[in-house]
C-alpha cells in the first residue's frame, strides 16, 4: 500500500458537483492498493499514521499526532499511486489492485484507522470520479509505502 499523507486545515471530496465528505484540521490520506497487499500492510500503516508526529505543539515543534490534536481524517482511494512510469509517457496501472481485492482492503483500512484514532474516518467513494480539494497546512506531505517498511 502506498499512502500520501497530508496535514490539512481543511479538505473535501465532491462527486458530480455534490459534496460527499469534508473535514477541518487533520489528515487527508490518499491510498493506493497493490494486488499483493494484506492485513499486515494495513496494520503497519494504521499504526504509523496514528502516531506520526506532524502537528505542532505550543513551541511550533512537530510533536503531536492526529490523536493528540483530535484531528479529523479523510481517506480517498487513489489507484494512480500504484502507477508505473518506467516506459514511455503513459503510466501503467498494472500494479494497482483490481476492485475485487482493493475494496475489502480499503474498507478494512478505514475501519481499522477509525478504531485506532477513535474518531469517525470520512472518505470518498471507491472508484468514483472525485474532485478532492484541500488546504495543505505547512505544507506537510509524507509518503508511506508498506512495501518499504523493512
Amino acid at each position: 500500500m502506498k499512502v500520501v499523507l497530508q496535514r490539512v486545515s481543511k479538505a473535501s471530496v465532491s462527486i458530480n458537483n455534490s459534496l460527499e465528505s469534508s473535514i477541518g484540521n487533520g489528515l487527508l490520506i490518499l491510498l493506493g492498493i497493490h494486488p499483493e497487499d494484506t492485513q499486515e500492510d494495513i496494520d503497519w500503516l494504521v499504526k504509523k499514521i496514528g502516531n506520526m508526529r506532524i502537528f505542532e505543539d505550543e513551541n511550533g515543534v512537530m510533536n503531536f499526532s492526529v490523536l493528540d490534536v483530535k484531528g479529523e481524517v479523510l481517506v480517498v482511494s487513489q489507484f494512480t499511486l500504484q502507477a508505473s512510469t518506467k516506459k514511455g509517457n503513459r503510466p501503467s496501472y498494472i500494479k494497482a489492485a483490481r476492485p475485487v481485492v482493493a475494496i475489502p482492503l480499503y474498507e478494512a483500512f478505514k475501519k481499522q484507522l477509525a478504531s485506532c484514532i477513535s474518531i469517525d474516518v470520512k472518505s470518498g467513494v471507491f472508484g468514483a470520479d472525485m474532485q478532492v480539494a484541500m488546504v495543505n497546512d505547512g505544507p506537510i506531505t509524507i509518503i508511506l509505502d508498506s512495501m518499504a517498511k523493512v
